[in-house]
């Protein structure tokens, strides 16, 4: 049987989510700590660091972490990092707070306690900078730059205990899986190369394109969903995963593809967070990750194939997990069939381009999508799932007009 890949700076798994009667220890100290409440985000970085998802990080991040992280994609120890993983809070919680002191941290949406952390520092960033390196742009019509220019004027680091993933095993079961539960499912199979596919939509024929090149060079393919916050109109992960699984289960090899849902938050940073994906994907297992046209993009903010080039300007040992990279996807009329552009040679108006924003707009509006666009199976579950947003639109209507 192969070897799968190391997890990111070494040789083993370090999750952080305490289990049993450690567990039950530290939640009974956390009702009596000072608290700091969390953003989404934060929430959600955290639950990645419980899982292990975020080896080798032991916490938030450091001034000196955040400044490699930021100019040199590396923490003070040296581990190769490309996004900062910190935790704000507002100048008067944090002085609340002493160098020192064992806290709580709350989910503030919940209210639930998620962990217990040893504050080690306090110190203010340069969010502007921060936007800069990590996005390319202080426009704060940018999601990425809107939570970051949002955050509290004080970070907070140190190290966690976690208490809790959340909902998030609940409400995925089946799908939600964390980095030692993936690792173990390839082991069965007797896979040793494993490529991760990046899903925030619903996939169509350009992801099943992407997928199967993977099932091609490699022994199997992770389809791997995010179930965190989404931006406004994206379509939820529950609809997703049911669409996923028709198109596995009537389209696919029978044991070539796993689909698993993970818990981070998206930043939509483009290449920067590209090279994020394939560090946590690597934890999880995956010997590649796929990069496709504008990965992890938002708008026009980045060039289609900038987190292309930013895997060759990184070092050569920062990651052992390597990029598929594939050129822009479509359905040729032409050829017949799906095709990129290394591989057909017809024009534009021969060419059908494929994007989960475009399906969305479509299905919103009512409007007839194309059979090359998507399976019909697929295309069914998320038609359903807009003709029930409607009915609550009408109902919310009917109810406002004879309230």
């Amino acid at each position: 049987m192969g070897r799968l890949v190391n997890p990111h700076g070494g040789s083993s798994l370090k999750p952080l989510l305490l289990e049993g009667e450690a567990r039950a220890e530290q939640m009974a100290k956390a009702g009596r700590l000072n608290k700091i409440v969390m953003t989404s985000r934060e929430t959600s970085d955290l639950i990645m660091l419980g899982i292990g998802a975020f080896t080798p990080l032991t916490g938030f991040m450091t001034r000196a972490d955040w400044e490699g992280v930021c100019d040199g994609y590396k923490t003070a120890s040296g581990v190769f990092w490309p996004i900062p993983i910190t935790l704000s809070a507002e100048k008067g919680v944090a002085d609340t707070v002493k160098t020192g002191e064992e806290i709580a941290l709350i989910d503030g949406e919940t209210g639930q306690i998620m962990a217990t952390m040893t504050v080690t520092e306090k110190y203010a960033i340069d969010k502007a900078h921060e936007c800069m390196a990590i996005f390319k742009t202080t426009d704060m019509e940018h999601p990425g730059v809107q939570k970051v220019m949002a955050q509290g004027d004080v970070n907070i680091a140190g190290p966690v205990r976690v208490l809790s993933e959340s909902y998030y095993p609940e409400m995925f079961k089946g799908v939600y899986m964390r980095p030692s539960e993936t690792r173990k499912a390839f082991e069965e199979r007797g896979w040793s190369t494993v490529a991760a596919l990046q899903l925030r939509n619903p996939m169509h024929r350009s992801h099943e394109y992407l997928a199967k090149i993977a099932i091609e060079v490699c022994d199997g393919l992770l389809i791997h969903q995010l179930v965190g916050k989404l931006k406004a109109g994206d379509i939820p992960a529950e609809t997703r995963v049911r669409a996923v699984n028709a198109l596995v289960d009537g389209y696919f090899v029978k044991n070539t593809a796993i689909q698993a849902g993970y818990p981070m938050e998206m930043r939509y940073g483009g290449p920067r967070e590209a090279l994020l994906h394939a560090v946590f994907r690597q934890n999880y297992g995956c010997s590649h990750l796929i990069v496709g046209r504008d990965h992890a993009g938002v708008g026009n903010y980045y060039g289609p194939f900038d987190a292309h080039k930013i895997f060759d300007e990184i070092p050569k040992d920062a990651l052992e997990l390597k990029p598929l990279k594939i050129d822009w996807t479509f359905w040729c009329f032409k050829c017949d069939g799906m095709a990129s552009a290394r591989t057909c040679p017809h024009e534009g108006k021969d060419r059908l381009l494929l994007s989960g924003t475009m399906l969305r707009k479509t299905l919103s509006e009512n409007g007839d999508v194309a059979k090359e666009f998507s399976r019909p199976e697929v295309l069914a579950i998320l038609q359903e799932y807009y003709r029930s947003l409607e009915e609550k639109v009408e109902i919310k209507l009917h109810r406002g007009a004879t309230g």
